[in-house]
């Protein structure tokens, strides 16, 4: 399709360690179409950052991506050269990592980082990139730009460090951004201005988005379409509406009874179990030893995509074959 931006096909990265092959992202397949929001959600874990990564050649040794083709513009990623990569990452795809701390140099100040942005691409020269830098800083709403621009890093707030992130993200006009948990560590307050920065900027810059969280409530707000990840695989995806008023998976059901919001003093819904160790996954379906619906044939093979309608898809065996169900818009786990 013309306005498909991004399409990833059969994603699979692997770490090898001392006790053997460790598969973080198994079989990953979505799309993001020009001007949306795919919101990529999942537990701590589940190889959601594995998977951005991934996209941009940025997965460090011992991981490697063994699988699997990532089209950008049309584009094959994986057949360019290290020097044709630099100049997809940031011109391209920009990225707004999940610690911004740890991302930016403490000895260089925010406008530099900007300003090295814009020049590595080559769209300006110092004077021009310093000037560009101040105007980004004014556009992700930091006060007094011309000042901020020759602060460091520790400097600044939480929120504005991930402000500063974000302009870096956006200085050379990329038709994409992946956020890596962009709100990880901020106060309420604070990430539902960030939330609402990066769509202000989406519909500023034209940009699509990736947007990595475990945050259903985030997704909610902010995206156009889902995908549910666990244990490496996306086990559903859909428009965001769509799910949230007829989820199919059972850990997709999990993650929204899961939400606060219900009576007060009423006690949560949990997910019993943990997410499973990658290097030792259970027989069958991943999600099995967890499930309150589990069959035995859930605990033999790992279930195969089946399509729930044109945007739609599962991976469950309560929808694989003639007896397979659609669960009532109110059912949740007990």
């Amino acid at each position: 399709m013309s306005d498909v931006l991004l399409a990833v096909d059969g994603l699979t990265t692997a770490f090898d360690t001392r006790a053997g092959r460790l598969t973080a992202v198994q079989g990953v397949s979505f799309e993001i179409r020009r001007g949306e929001t795919l919101g990529l959600v999942g537990e701590s874990g589940s190889g959601k950052s594995v998977t951005a990564f991934s996209l941009i050649r940025l997965v460090q040794p011992p991981g490697r991506v063994t699988a699997g083709r990532v089209l950008f513009q049309g584009r094959d990623l994986a057949s360019l050269s290290e020097d044709e990569m630099r100049e997809v990452r940031g011109a391209g795809i920009g990225f707004v990592f999940q610690e911004p701390m740890a991302a930016l140099n403490p000895v260089m100040r925010v406008g530099d980082h900007i300003a090295e942005a814009l020049r590595v691409h080559g769209l300006g020269t110092r004077a021009e990139a310093r000037a560009r830098a101040i105007d980004l800083l004014r556009a992700v709403r930091i006060a007094d730009a011309e000042r901020r621009v020759d602060d460091y890093p520790h400097q600044l707030s939480g929120g504005m460090r991930q402000r500063v992130m974000i302009a870096i993200a956006l200085a050379c006009r990329p038709p994409l951004v992946i956020a890596d948990e962009p709100t990880t560590a901020l106060d309420v307050t604070v990430q539902a201005q960030i939330l609402e920065l990066l769509r202000e900027m989406k519909r500023e810059f034209g940009i699509s988005l990736l947007l990595i969280t475990h945050d259903l409530g985030v997704v909610a707000e902010t995206a156009d379409r889902v995908a549910i990840m666990y244990a490496g695989r996306i086990v559903e995806q859909g428009p965001v509406r769509d799910i949230f008023r007829r989820p199919a998976h059972p850990y997709t059901r999990g993650l929204l009874a899961s939400i606060p919001g219900g009576v007060a003093g009423s006690r949560l819904h949990a997910i019993e179990g943990a997410v499973p160790n990658l290097a030792s996954l259970p027989p069958g379906c991943s999600f099995a030893p967890r499930c309150l619906e589990r069959m035995p044939v859930c605990a033999a093979a790992f279930p195969e995509v089946t399509l729930l309608g044109p945007e739609r898809s599962v991976r469950c065996h309560l929808h694989a074959g003639p007896g397979s169900r659609f669960p009532d818009p109110d059912e949740v786990p007990a």
